[in-house]
């Protein structure tokens, strides 16, 4: 008989690639019921740009790719997070927990819960005692995305405690944590030293088409996977790093993914047109299409009140790798790590680096062919090797038997 997992959700997208593409594809292709409770916004449920997808049915729960997809409309929030607290920490069995994305949980009656957010894990935590009292024993698996809370973001000092405590008693009662890099297992394991848990990257699957790039081939061209926003500094950024080498070098710097629904479209100045191609969001399986132009994969994120951006290993940097791109990267710890162990990129040892900075980076890889070359065939390798989703996948798999044996 199958055993039904049921995916519970707060935040994302119903259609988020490590949730569904990745996570769930692949529990249904090995033989599990799969079931996901995902949320809607404003009546509607929505994809990843955050868009509204209004002729999809959303009153009622309907099946998509072979997955049960269970729409429901009360989202949980960080303002009842006193609330919530209470329900775990209280010891009163009988009460709490009285929320949609648990009641609609609980019906399910599934043999594994998987769930993908902090509000998630809470619902989670409700599930598995109502259905032990109920006399089912179920596995709740937490996966981790990110750490939450972020011990460096700034917030309220009581609201911190209140999460910091729901964490390590839920985490008492998990049967295993899903994350995402090697740091935050580490900070899990910390905290709950006797946690099953293990690192599952956002690798896609291995690009097949794969052909060498040509390094001579001009423009230079750097490439940015995923949103970005006309306020956020990284924009900027990439204007300043355009502005710095068009008088010196062919250079082209493509967008994949823009903005999202609700933002402004990015304002490119007019002198700088010509050096920027700005590609709207697309499906994930397009991607290796248009990474073949890529010379170099640019990631710069905020370090300075996020230990989630320091521990991070976004999609984007896997997807750079699996298609032979080498990764320009400021000073992550993760990361910077894996660059240096695979010698695939550069990390710059810094934690803000300027537009000029990254310019003279830029500059020096541009006329080291040899050295580009060489970084994509490991980052290449590295991929076919040990992180394609291939591999993850198997990891999933793995851990599921662990956690329900």
């Amino acid at each position: 008989m199958k055993q039904k997992v049921c995916f519970l959700v707060t935040e994302h997208s119903f259609l988020d690639v490590r949730i569904f593409e990745k996570e769930a594809k692949s529990l249904h292709k090995k033989g599990y019921d799969v079931t996901m409770i995902v949320p809607k916004v404003n009546g509607y449920l929505f994809d990843i740009s955050g868009e509204k997808l209004k002729n999809t049915v959303a009153s009622k729960s309907f099946y998509y790719e072979g997955i049960k997809i269970v729409p429901y409309t009360e989202r949980l929030g960080n303002p009842q997070i006193y609330q919530y607290y209470d329900d775990v920490t209280s010891g009163r069995e009988n009460e709490g927990f009285q929320n949609e994305l648990t009641t609609l949980g609980i019906k399910e009656n599934a043999d594994i819960y998987h769930a993908h957010e902090f509000l998630s894990f809470y619902a989670g935590i409700g599930i598995k005692r109502t259905l032990k009292k109920n006399g089912r024993s179920v596995a709740l698996i937490y996966d981790s995305h990110e750490l939450f809370p972020d011990p460096l973001e700034l917030m309220n000092q009581r609201t911190r405690i209140v999460m910091d405590q729901m964490l390590k008693k839920m985490l008492k009662e998990v049967d295993g944590v899903i994350t995402v890099s090697e740091s935050i297992k580490s900070w899990y394991m910390q905290i709950e030293p006797s946690l099953a848990i293990e690192v599952i990257y956002n690798s896609p699957p291995l690009t097949e088409e794969f052909t060498a790039k040509d390094w001579s081939c001009r423009p230079l061209t750097i490439i940015h996977e995923g949103f970005i926003s006309q306020s956020r500094g990284n924009w900027r950024k990439i204007i300043g790093i355009v502005d710095a080498l068009k008088s010196t070098i062919d250079i082209c710097f493509k967008i994949i993914g823009g903005t999202r629904a609700n933002e402004k479209k990015l304002f490119v100045p007019p002198s700088l047109k010509e050096h920027f191609e700005i590609k709207e969001w697309v499906n994930y399986v397009q991607i290796p299409s248009e990474m073949k132009s890529a010379h170099l994969g640019w990631i710069d994120l905020n370090l300075t009140h996020s230990l989630n951006n320091q521990y991070a290993m976004p999609n984007k940097f896997f997807s750079y790798l699996n298609n032979g791109v080498p990764v320009l990267v400021n000073n992550c710890v993760d990361m910077k790590a894996f660059i240096e162990k695979h010698q695939c990129g550069i990390a710059v040892s810094k934690d803000s680096v300027t537009a000029e900075e990254y310019a003279n980076v830029i500059r020096k890889l541009s006329e080291n062919a040899h050295l580009l070359k060489t970084m994509s065939i490991n980052a290449r390798k590295v991929m076919e090797e040990f992180y394609c989703w291939e591999k993850m996948e198997q990891r999933l798999y793995n851990f599921y038997e662990q956690v329900t044996n």
